[in-house]
């Protein structure tokens, strides 16, 4: 296990390829309104890793992918993607920003709802030329969604527009997918499906993707490794190696045990659920969250996304 905030970035993880790591954080300060999120931190993600980003609420998941991005610049040290350094409009990167209701109550057919994220400035596939129509093709076979894309989104699940979201993602295709919060507001069964669909992809594409989340069970079967933030420290290896009293207690800033009931987990402080707790905490449909629906899935629409992060970093120092 790397636990970073004084420490060089970890080793590859046992099992992956040698090969230029996807995403590498070489001794990485970032702050955001004052506060620091991430103190002195390094850690590597590799190729064919799917990650689950974790945390308390305000520890900096959404920050953290912004700077990955080239979004949010890094006070200090090195970011880098496929060996190099971070840049807006990247597009090996995929992205899917936290969404809310706006969707809903669209009416645009789900077809041109991903055509639209290979070019922000036309609309659907009618503007689209081959290659283009061919590439939304790919992606919506891909998650399952050729008949999802004939309906509007008005008349989609959540989970529904969940999948077409993370086709929208896989434009282009990218090797790193950076999914921000995408099971808030699903029911557990369609958490579920979501993160099924997303691993078996991310195996079929052999690509990393970093999945940040509320709460760590719904990710259990599908996880190769954790990165937990908080306290301004990211601490990153298998589920036994963080998710464990001494680890999530210097995170939190606060005691913390840990409990393992019928292959579930529960991280606990004092008889709360201190994952719960955060989640009932966070803001609402019509919150900070929330992007349009023409939001890119690529990193060239990201300037689309109004995300603020103006909370997103209540941290102590250890």
């Amino acid at each position: 296990m790397n636990v970073t905030g004084r420490s060089a970035p970890a080793s590859p993880a046992p099992g992956t390829a040698a090969s230029t790591p996807v995403l590498e954080l070489e001794h990485v300060t970032l702050e955001l309104g004052g506060r620091t999120i991430l103190r002195d931190a390094g850690f590597v993600v590799n190729q064919g890793e799917f990650i689950g980003v974790l945390g308390p609420n305000g520890a900096g998941k959404t920050t953290l992918m912004r700077a990955v991005l080239g979004l949010v610049p890094a006070e200090s040290g090195a970011i880098r993607v496929l060996g190099q350094p971070v840049e807006r409009g990247n597009a090996s990167i995929g992205y899917m920003p936290q969404t809310r209701s706006a969707l809903a109550g669209r009416r645009v057919r789900g077809r041109d709802f991903v055509a639209m994220a290979a070019d922000g400035h036309r609309w659907g596939l009618p503007h689209a030329d081959a290659k283009t129509r061919a590439d939304v093709e790919r992606v919506l076979d891909l998650v399952g969604g050729a008949k999802l894309a004939e309906r509007p989104l008005s008349e989609l699940s959540g989970g529904e527009r969940q999948r077409l979201l993370l086709a929208q993602c896989l434009l282009g295709n990218p090797k790193l997918l950076l999914l921000d919060e995408p099971l808030i507001s699903l029911d557990p069964h369609h958490q579920k499906s979501v993160v099924e669909l997303v691993r078996r992809v991310q195996q079929e594409l052999g690509i990393a993707v970093l999945f940040s989340a509320h709460e760590l069970n719904p990710l259990l079967n599908s996880l190769d490794r954790v990165l937990y933030l908080g306290s301004g420290v990211a601490a990153l290896g298998t589920v036994d190696e963080v998710i464990t009293k001494p680890v999530l207690s210097r995170l939190y800033g606060s005691p913390i045990d840990v409990m393992r009931v019928n292959g579930r987990i529960f991280v606990m402080s004092g008889d709360v659920e201190v994952e719960k707790h955060d989640h009932e905490h966070e803001h609402d449909e019509g919150g900070h969250g929330h992007s349009h629906g023409h939001t890119h899935g690529h990193a060239h629409g990201h300037g689309h996304s109004h995300q603020h992060d103006s909370h997103d970093g209540h941290t102590h120092d250890v």
